[in-house]
C-alpha cells in the first residue's frame, strides 16, 4: 500500500452499550447483550424465537424527536455511531470534497417498509407518509451521515448481507488510496429485530431457539450451538491517510493495512464447505498488507454460532494458515453481541482495533464444550497480546457467498 491509512475515531451503539467505551468494557467483562423480547408482537405472531440482542440504549434517548421521526431505526443507529466516531476523531477539519462515507447495511429500512405496508393495507394510500421511500432505502444510513458531516466526496452503500460493513471498510481503503479523499467515515448499521425477519430466519432454521436461556444462546464453537442470535446497532470508524492525521495531530488507534472481498458462487445461504472463497479473501487482505502469515496473532472470527458456519470458517483458516493457526488467538464476539448482520463487521472491526490498541483480546462467552472439529485457541477471558508490531484480522461472510476480510496493524 502506497499510502498508510489509520484509524482515528470510533463510534458504536450495540446490545452491550450505547457507545464504544461501555460496549468494550461490557465485552471484556464477559457480559451478554441478549435478552427476551417483551414486545406484544412476539405473542401476537406466535414467533418461535423470542429473544435477540436489542440495542442497550434506545435511539430516541439520544437523538432529537425530528430525527427519530424522519429516519428509519437503521439510520438512527448509524447517525449515533458516526457522530461518536466523528467527535472521537476530533471533528477533523477537512475539505468536504475530500471527505467520503462508506456505510453499509444488510437489510435496510425493514421497519419503515413493513410499517408503511401495514398503513397502506389498513388505511389506504393517502395515509402513507411522504418520507417512506427516503427512510426505507438502504442508502439511507450513509446519506444521513453524509449530510450530518457535510461529506461531498461521495457517499456509498455496500449491501452484501453479513459481509456488508467489512466490505465498506475494505472499499474505504480504495478511496483513500486513490488520492482523491483524505478522510472516510466507514461502517454499518442494522435494525431488523422485527417479526418478519425473525420469522423468516427461524423458518430457515438459522436462529437459535434457546428461548429459556437467551444469554447462553449465542455460543460459537460450542457443541451445543444451534444457530445465531439476531442483534441490532451500528459501528463507525473514521479512517484517514496517515499524513492527514499527523498534520492535524490526531490520535491514532491502529493502521488499516488490508482489505479484500471475494465470492463463493456456491449457494445463496450455505458457505462453501471447502472454504476456498473465504481463504482467498484472507490471503488477498494479507497480500495488500504486505504481511506474512506468521505476523497474525489475533482474529476476530465471523463465528455466528451456527453448526455449519463455524466449521466452514475453520476449514478456510486452516487452509490459509496451516500449522500457524495454533499460534493465533480467536475472539468470537457475537457470543456477547449477537449477530448485527450488516452492522456486524463494523463493530467487530472496532473490537479488533481496540484489541490491538489495548493489547487485549476480548473473550468469547458460553464456550463450555468446544467442538473437537474446531480446534482453535479460543479466548475465554481477556488475554494480553504480544508487545511489538502485531497484526490482526476480522472476518465477515454473508448470504450470497460474500466474503470480506480486513487487516489491522498495531500503531503504538
Amino acid at each position: 500500500m502506497s499510502q498508510k491509512i489509520v484509524v482515528t475515531g470510533l463510534g458504536a451503539t450495540t446490545p452491550l452499550g450505547g457507545d464504544v467505551h461501555s460496549t468494550w468494557q461490557a465485552l471484556l467483562a464477559g457480559e451478554s447483550g441478549i435478552s427476551t423480547l417483551e414486545q406484544p408482537w412476539v405473542e401476537l405472531h406466535q414467533l418461535p424465537v423470542t429473544f435477540a440482542g436489542q440495542a442497550k440504549v434506545k435511539a430516541k434517548d439520544v437523538l432529537s424527536v425530528p430525527e427519530t421521526k424522519r429516519l428509519d431505526p437503521s439510520s438512527q443507529f448509524a447517525l449515533i455511531a458516526a457522530r461518536e466516531a466523528w467527535a472521537d476523531a476530533g471533528k477533523p477539519e477537512v475539505d468536504p470534497e475530500r471527505l467520503s462515507v462508506e456505510f453499509a447495511t444488510g437489510i435496510g429500512g425493514v421497519w419503515t417498509l413493513l410499517d408503511a405496508y401495514d398503513v397502506l393495507k389498513e388505511s389506504g394510500p393517502r395515509r402513507v407518509l411522504p418520507m417512506t421511500v427516503p427512510m426505507l432505502m438502504p442508502n439511507g444510513p450513509a446519506a444521513a451521515i453524509g449530510m450530518d458531516i457535510a461529506a461531498r466526496g461521495g457517499v456509498r452503500t455496500s449491501v452484501s448481507a453479513c459481509a456488508s460493513s467489512t466490505e465498506a471498510i475494505a472499499n474505504a481503503i480504495l478511496r483513500l488510496q486513490s488520492g482523491e479523499i483524505d478522510v472516510v467515515v466507514a461502517g454499518g448499521a442494522e435494525a431488523a429485530i422485527h417479526p418478519l425477519p425473525i420469522a423468516a430466519f427461524a423458518s430457515m432454521h438459522a436462529l437459535s431457539r434457546n428461548n429459556e436461556n437467551p444469554t447462553k444462546a449465542s455460543r460459537p464453537y460450542d457443541t451445543a450451538r444451534d444457530g445465531f442470535v439476531m442483534g441490532e446497532g451500528a459501528g463507525a470508524l473514521v479512517l484517514e491517510t496517515e499524513s492527514h492525521a499527523k498534520a492535524r495531530g490526531a490520535k491514532i488507534y491502529a493502521e488499516l493495512v488490508g482489505g479484500a472481498v471475494t465470492s463463493d458462487a456456491h449457494h445463496i445461504t450455505a458457505p462453501d464447505p471447502e472454504g476456498a472463497g473465504a481463504a482467498r479473501a484472507v490471503i488477498a487482505a494479507l497480500k495488500q498488507a504486505n504481511a506474512k502469515l506468521e505476523e497474525v496473532v489475533h482474529i476476530n472470527a465471523h463465528a455466528t454460532s451456527t453448526p455449519v458456519g463455524d466449521i466452514a470458517e475453520y476449514v478456510a483458516l486452516k487452509r490459509v494458515f496451516g500449522d500457524h493457526l495454533k499460534n493465533i488467538c480467536f475472539s468470537a464476539t457475537k457470543s456477547s453481541t449477537g449477530h448485527l448482520l450488516g452492522g456486524a463487521g463494523a463493530i467487530e472491526a472496532i473490537f479488533t482495533v481496540l484489541a490491538l490498541h489495548e493489547r487485549t483480546a476480548p473473550p468469547t462467552i458460553n464456550l463450555e464444550n468446544q467442538d473437537p472439529e474446531i480446534p482453535l485457541d479460543v479466548v475465554t477471558s481477556p488475554r494480553k497480546l504480544p508487545d511489538g508490531p502485531i497484526l490482526a484480522i476480522s472476518n465477515s461472510f454473508g448470504f450470497g457467498g460474500h466474503n470480506a476480510v480486513i487487516a489491522f496493524r498495531s500503531y503504538n
